[in-house]
């Protein structure tokens, strides 16, 4: 095997565009780049928190009156929120830009 193809192991990789330590999402604001963003219809939510179960950033919170509101600092609009609400209460729409 020539040297330019030869396997390296991940201590000897030189300093570059990986993770150097482990951490995540919730101590950055992560949203900027989504295409679309969840919009509430309050009239069809019956609060019941799967929004805020299966997403899997830390973009969702409870407010005053029991419905979980998505903050925009945190999502990515993967859309996941959508798709497991049982009453249809979230829909998809498309970022201005």
């Amino acid at each position: 095997m020539p040297k330019d193809n030869a396997i390296i192991g991940w201590k000897n990789l030189p300093f570059g565009f990986y993770i150097t330590e482990p951490g995540n999402s919730a101590n950055f604001k992560t949203g900027d780049w989504r295409s679309q963003r969840p919009v509430l219809d309050k009239e069809k939510c019956i609060r019941c928190g799967m929004c805020y179960i299966f997403c899997p950033e830390p973009a969702y919170e409870p407010d005053d009156e029991g419905y979980f509101i998505v903050n925009l600092d945190y999502c990515k609009g993967c859309g996941i929120c959508a798709n497991e609400c049982p009453k249809g209460a979230i829909t998809m729409v498309m970022e201005e830009v």
